[in-house]
């Protein structure tokens, strides 16, 4: 689907050029996503959702927040509006090398020393197409209980992808996240969305990333999803271990905690596999 023409005469006035050319780009869950080639060479990528409520400027903000606040590569971003965001393009051609993935290891150990006071955040944000509620919390049990296991558990059932039974031992889990997450090291910026095809390469080197779903955490958490995914790798472990240690007892039992929150999300959103993957998660989690 191309861009609209409407769309791309806006797009055109803002960056005062004309299109000279325009592409579709994959991973348009949310949006139609597009890479748009200007007279002068310049190349931008524009994300148009055309839906009844789009939220593309929820993204936006997400995006600029983590360039405002680190060091991480991301797309600089231009217009963003509910149902535009124009940002940079950022060249990458998934190639990918053990040298990438510790430049990775950096970026991720310096975003997780991105401090802050409280868990959550000003306001809700988004994990793929779903609304990632989000308060000002001192007390991150009770946030990840409530906001993350209830929350995600909840919606899984109400899209009759989540058995019942399976439900009961998450909101049983939850009732007694207090005694399982008592190791904390305080909350920090996260990603909240770190795949492999959030993440960039180009000629063997970590370019950027992007669609973040972003808030304050522990970083276990964010550890704990990229491990779910087995995307990166021993090289980016290895450093990343080496410059910014894990807490013990996160590999053992922690981490499969944390990982029933996307796995509730990939449920509510797809249902299929990822059902048994949250009684699995349960299961080692002794719930």
């Amino acid at each position: 689907m191309s861009v609209e023409r409407a769309v791309l005469n806006q797009i055109e006035e803002v960056v005062g050029v004309r299109a000279s050319g325009t592409r579709a780009l994959a991973g348009g869950c949310i949006a139609e996503v597009h890479r748009l080639d200007f007279v002068d060479g310049q190349r931008l990528v524009a994300k148009v959702d055309r839906g009844p409520t789009p939220r593309l400027d929820v993204e936006g903000l997400m995006l600029a927040e983590l360039a405002r606040r680190t060091s991480l590569r991301v797309p600089h971003v231009i217009v963003s509006e509910p149902g535009l965001l124009l940002m940079e393009f950022i060249e990458s051609d998934g190639v990918v090398s053990d040298g990438g993935r510790e430049e990775f290891a950096d970026a991720m150990a310096a975003l997780h020393r991105v401090r802050t006071e409280k868990y959550g955040f000003g306001r809700d944000t988004l994990i793929g197409p779903m609304t990632q509620p989000n308060v000002d919390s001192n007390e991150w049990a009770s946030f990840f209980a409530e906001y993350r296991l209830r929350r995600f558990s909840d919606e899984a059932r109400r899209s009759a992808r989540l058995p019942d039974e399976l439900h009961r031992r998450c909101l049983e889990l939850a009732d007694r996240l207090a005694d399982e997450l008592e190791a904390t090291e305080g909350p920090v910026l996260i990603h909240g969305d770190c795949w492999s095809g959030n993440v960039l390469w180009h000629s063997g080197r970590f370019a950027g990333v992007i669609d973040p779903a972003i808030y304050h955490a522990e970083r276990e958490v964010e550890l704990a999803f990229m491990d779910l995914m087995g995307s990166f790798g021993s090289a980016f472990w290895g450093r990343y271990e080496e410059l910014f240690p894990i807490q013990p007892g996160f590999w053992e039992r922690r981490r499969r905690i944390y990982q029933l929150y996307p796995l509730l999300v990939h449920v509510h959103l797809f249902g299929g596999g990822y059902v048994g993957a949250v009684a699995e998660a349960l299961d080692a989690a002794g719930a």
